[in-house]
């Protein structure tokens, strides 16, 4: 199956205290971190995809916009959810959104960059060694 809108995937985690704002460096509170939120969102947005590339193929993230509008504290799960809406050639944009057990978190939008695992690893050590 080709890479089309509409195909979606989750992610989730428990909040503990290693995922806070005050663990991560973002913050000086004990509630889910900014970050992790929008790692959380990478995950659902490359989960999403993974089963549809080609076997030397892997997703990259490039572009997040994203609003963090309800604080999480530890024990509690949080959720996220990433639609693929757009496919331009390798570039793929996502709708994402994050949610707590008691409401919506967190949303925007994400794009990734389907590209050469070996070329992009490649690439990179090359810049490394730069």
């Amino acid at each position: 199956m080709p890479l089309t809108p509409g195909l979606s995937a989750q992610a989730a985690m428990q909040v503990t205290r290693a995922n806070c704002a005050s663990a991560v460096g973002s913050g000086a509170v004990d509630v889910f971190a900014t970050p992790m939120m929008i790692a959380l969102m990478e995950q659902a947005a490359a989960d999403a995809v993974a089963p549809y590339l080609a076997e030397d193929e892997v997703t990259v993230g490039t572009r997040v916009a994203v609003e963090h509008v309800a604080a999480t504290p530890p024990g509690m799960t949080v959720r996220a959810v990433a639609t693929l809406e757009a496919v331009e050639g390798r570039r793929l944009v996502f709708r994402v959104d994050a949610f707590d057990d008691r409401e919506r978190i967190g949303g925007g939008t994400h794009e990734r960059l389907v590209v050469n695992r070996a070329k992009f690893l490649a690439r990179a050590g090359e810049k490394a060694l730069s």
